[in-house]
């Protein structure tokens, strides 16, 4: 899927709100989801952004206080 396609999907099926232009910048920083090129054309795959919103997304929280006290270890 394109990068817009890629950020519908993000949010519908994850709640992971990035606007195409974050996903291009994170292709270019790093610490995006995995992509594939086709000649000058980037592709994304439906289980790569699976495994990337995996990874990044939290476990359950009960508050924001456990949120910080998580990002510590």
């Amino acid at each position: 899927m394109t990068g817009a396609e890629a950020s519908a999907y993000l949010l519908a099926q994850h709640g992971i709100r990035r606007k195409p232009a974050t996903l291009a910048t994170l292709r270019s920083r790093g610490g995006g989801p995995p992509f594939r090129k086709v000649g000058r054309d980037v592709i994304y795959e439906a289980a790569d952004l699976d495994a990337w919103a995996a990874k990044v997304k939290s476990g359950p929280l009960t508050s924001t206080s456990m949120a910080a006290l998580r990002a510590r270890i």
